[in-house]
Parts: structure tokens; sequence; C-alpha cells
């Protein structure tokens, strides 16, 4: 009997210990910087605060605070205290553009949920306001901090104006800390932890006046909670009119003009070190067109049978139907736009003569041995392409190769050497058919390095982790490290982040990746779905974006 109660003694001991093991577990891995990653999408309170009409509004999910720990958790180990400081003067220097110091100010009592609208300030519509909404961890935080705030630009020479405004108290004044320039302010406390900031009192009134009517505000937008539920995880949610996409975002200007444009939803999340976005552009019909299944198939055959060291991958499902000009698709608009671009800086009369003839998915891979196109046999049709290169001044011919017979197409040039002349075939394009499948070579060593499956695993992967583990989008785009920040450092918007970091951030950027293309039916959040099956497109453009960081 006794060994028996010493042995049930034992067991309840070790069950305690587990229990309380689990529970330190647990409570340690809730306060891990790594669950910042793993937020679902949700509008916060201060929505209410935010017109459904704003020109740019973003709603931050996560604790301000604990980013910095967050971002030397995940960085290598040799760039973790580079991380946790570039990642504490962005948010530091973010909240010094509102007349904020986090640390003196706000640090010691600011919650996770921080909010941020862009929206007309004056009549004429020339000028943007802004409301910043923070919500605070306890009752007394943001009271603390009001006092502190409007007693410290006081002492700076700041004449305050103390009133209500819809039952709320609301404080104005103009000024500034000792040594800036005095800028317009007001506040307002709601139910003693939501506190909003404006850039002035009629911007500060209109955001409690939207506050009134579930039809003005972002968090009675049945259509926007919709959406959220589609875009999943994130740490933060983006909304942009088409203005804003052009003046902020840098969106082409084909887009942005779109009669059918609403605006932009996005959600902004972190996988690991990377930097992830899922947006949905929003239209009124169904404008965007959608690739058949058929189409589909081939793109991923055509990715299976790639090869090679390529800078850049680039997966294309219609490129004659992207390069119409009176095309009313965004997917042409804009992709189609970058194509021509690309075409005619390249200036290849040969990759022209494909593209605009390729009415199946394309894939382009840019090496250092020059171009390689794959395409369906006979998508294009070898005819056409012949007959556009001999407008060129291009003559087709067969080449032996170790794999079998190439079809070629050179130009002759003259050669001079020692003070004679010679005629040399040039080289425009090498065609090598294996299949139901083409590939075009700018080269012969292009051609040769797609054998070599695995120096493509880098681009493979990129594309690979952009999907995650969803339906991989029509038109899709990967970039090695030197090709992504030479892209960044001409965005607009990365300019800007860099300013408020006070440092250049390319360094860490390792890969660019990006799809886009239209939604899936199950996407819709359409009161007319008949509308969109009688046009066979969708009324929602996805974009998904992710930005490895090493």
């Amino acid at each position: 009997m006794k060994a028996r109660s010493f042995l049930l003694a034992v067991a309840a001991a070790v069950v305690v210990l587990l229990t309380l093991a689990t529970g330190v577990w647990w409570a340690m891995a809730q306060q891990s910087p790594l669950r910042l990653a793993q937020q679902p999408l949700a509008l916060p309170r201060a929505a209410r605060f935010v017109p459904r009409q704003s020109a740019l509004s973003l709603h931050w999910l996560v604790d301000p605070g604990r980013l910095p720990a967050y971002a030397q958790a995940v960085a290598p180990t040799k760039q973790r205290r580079a991380a946790r400081d570039t990642v504490q003067q962005l948010r530091d220097g973010a909240f010094a553009l509102a007349g904020l110091e986090f640390s003196d100010e706000l640090a010691d009592w600011i919650g996770p949920q921080v909010s941020l609208s862009l929206l007309d300030a004056g009549a004429g519509g020339d000028r943007l306001g802004w409301v910043l909404a923070l919500s605070s961890r306890d009752q007394d935080g943001a009271k603390r901090f009001l006092q502190r705030f409007w007693q410290t630009r006081s002492l700076a020479g700041t004449d305050l104006q103390i009133s209500r405004y819809r039952g709320m108290g609301v404080i104005s004044g103009r000024g500034a800390l000792l040594g800036r320039e005095p800028q317009p302010l007001a506040t307002a406390l709601i139910d003693d932890d939501l506190l909003l900031l404006a850039s002035g009192r009629g911007v500060l009134e209109q955001a409690l006046d939207v506050s009134q009517l579930d039809d003005l505000h972002q968090l009675g937008d049945v259509d926007l909670q919709k959406r959220l539920t589609q875009l999943g995880d994130g740490v933060a949610l983006l909304t942009a009119s088409p203005e804003a996409l052009s003046t902020w975002l840098g969106m082409p200007q084909d887009v942005v003009t779109h009669p059918d444009l609403e605006g932009l939803v996005a959600a902004l999340g972190f996988q690991g070190p990377d930097l992830s976005v899922d947006g949905m552009l929003r239209f009124r019909s169904p404008v965007v067109k959608a690739s058949g299944s058929a189409a589909s198939v081939a793109s991923d055959a055509l990715l299976a049978s790639a090869g090679g060291n390529a800078d850049a991958l680039a997966l294309l499902s219609n490129p004659t139907g992207l390069l119409e000009a009176s095309s009313q698709d965004p997917q042409a608009q804009w992709i189609g736009s970058v194509l021509k671009a690309q075409l005619k800086a390249l200036g290849a009369p040969a990759l022209d003569a494909i593209a605009t003839h390729t009415d199946g998915p394309l894939l382009w891979e840019q090496q250092p041995q020059g171009w390689l196109l794959g395409t369906r046999a006979g998508h294009p049709a070898t005819e056409l392409v012949d007959a556009a290169l001999q407008e060129q001044g291009l003559v087709g011919s067969s080449l032996e190769s170790d794999r079998g017979p190439l079809t070629v197409w050179t130009r002759l040039t003259r050669k001079r050497s020692h003070g004679s002349e010679s005629l040399q075939a040039q080289l425009a394009v090498a065609l090598d058919k294996e299949g139901s499948q083409s590939w075009w070579g700018e080269s012969l060593d292009a051609l040769q390095q797609r054998r070599d499956e695995k120096a493509l695993q880098p681009r493979l992967q990129q594309l690979k982790r952009l999907a995650d583990g969803e339906d991989a989008l029509p038109q899709q785009l990967a970039l090695a490290a030197s090709l992504s920040r030479d892209q960044l450092q001409r965005w607009r918007p990365w300019a800007l982040v860099q300013t408020v970091a006070g440092r250049s951030l390319l360094e860490p950027v390792q890969g660019l990746a990006m799809a886009v293309g239209p939604a899936r039916a199950s996407d819709s959040v359409s009161d007319k779905p008949l509308a969109r099956d009688q046009s066979g497109g969708s009324d929602t453009l996805r974009l998904r974006v992710l930005l490895h960081m090493g």
C-alpha cells in the first residue's frame, strides 16, 4: 500500500511539472516576437473613424514596440543587430513624421493597433490631411500622454483651444516642439483607450462625422470585411484610392485611370525575414480577363522543363493579348505596357517577333548568355516568326547540334580583320523543338544552359513561395538580387521609406517576386455574379509580391 501511495505521489508530481512546463512554454510562445507574423486580418475599432473615401489608409495590427525584436529574431546571425537598429529607426522615423517621439512619448502606453488615414482637408480638394489613431494598453496611458503632449507644446508657444464636438472633448492648437516648424494639430480621446491625433481640427471633425454612420466609415463596409477573409493573415491592412495608387504607390497611369477602378485593398505580412503583399484591385465590372485551365497546365509544363542561371524569370499567359493596344483588361494596361517597354529597350527583332505572335503561355529567362523563351509548339507558328524576321533582313536555315537539328535565323555582317574584310553570319535566334514545346534562344549557349535545371531553382523557389500553397496567378516574375535592387530604387515609395529610415535599405534585398491575375470566382464579392459569368472575366485583379530580405 505504501509503495502504491508513493507511485501515485510521483505520478501526480510528474503531471504537475508537465502542466507547469506546458504553461510556461505557452506563455513564452505568446510573448515571442515570432508571433507577430501570425495575425488574422481584422479591421480595428479605429476603422470607425476612417472614411471609406480616404485617399490612403493603413491599419497596423501588431505592437510597434516589438518590431525591432522580431527583426532581430528572424535576421541571419551576423545581421541581427543591424536589422534591429534599422527597424527601430524606421519605426521611430514614421512616428516622427507626425511630430511624435516614440521612445519618450509612446512606448510606455501604446497598444498593438495603429491606424493612419489620409483624406481631403480642404474645400478645393487640393490638400490632404491625416488622422492617426493610437490604441492604449490601459485606461490611463492615453490620458497621461495627452496631458504631457499639450503641456509640452503649450510651453513651446502653442495656443490651445478646448471644446466639444459630437459629445467628445477636442483639443486643438497650432504649434510644435522647440526647434520645429509650427503645425496645426488636434486630438480627441475616445472611451479613454483610443486616441485620435489629426493634422487640424477640420480633419478631426471629419473623422468624427463619418463615425456616426455605418455607410460612411470602413468598419461598416461589408465588401471590405469580406475581402479581409479572402486575404487571410497579415500584420497590416492597406487601402488606396485610384489617385493614391498613382501619387503614392507609383501604379501606371493606364491602370489608375481605368474608368471602373475603385481602389486597392492589400494585406502586408511577414514570412520570416521576408515581406509579403497580397492585394486586390477592385473594379466595378468584370474587366479582368480570365485565362483557361489549358493555359495553366502549359505554363506549369514550361516551368518544369526550364533551366539555366537566370537573373530574371517571367511567365506570361498570353503575350499577344497583353500587347493589344485597345485592350481594356487591366493586365494588358499594366503588364502589357511593361512588356512593350522591355521589348523596345532590348531592341531584338527576334524577341519582338516571338512575343507579339504568342497567343499561349510564354516563359522568358534573362541569362548572362542572353534571353531564352519557352512556348507551346506551334504557338507562335514558325511561319509567322520567319515572315517577321525576313522583313528584318534575317535568313532562316538549319543547323545540326548534339541533340538534333536546330532552326536558326542569321544576318550577314561585315567583319574587318588585319586590313581585310569578310562576311560573318550573326545569330539572331535559334529554335529547338522538343515534343510539345519550342525553345528560342538568343544564343546557342542560352539554349544549352536550359539543360541545367538546378541553376534555375532560386527563381523557381521564389515563385513557389509567392504562391504559398494557393493557385498560381498567370502573370509571374522573379528577379535576382541585383535586378530587384535596381527596380526598387526607382520606385518612389521605396525612396520615401528609406528617407524615413535615414539610410539605404537596398543591401539586405536578395530577391523580388511578383504575380498578377484575375481573382478566382470564389473570391468575388459582387452582388451580380451573372455579370461575371457573361463576360468570362473578374471584377478583381489579384496581386502578390514577396520581397526576400537576406
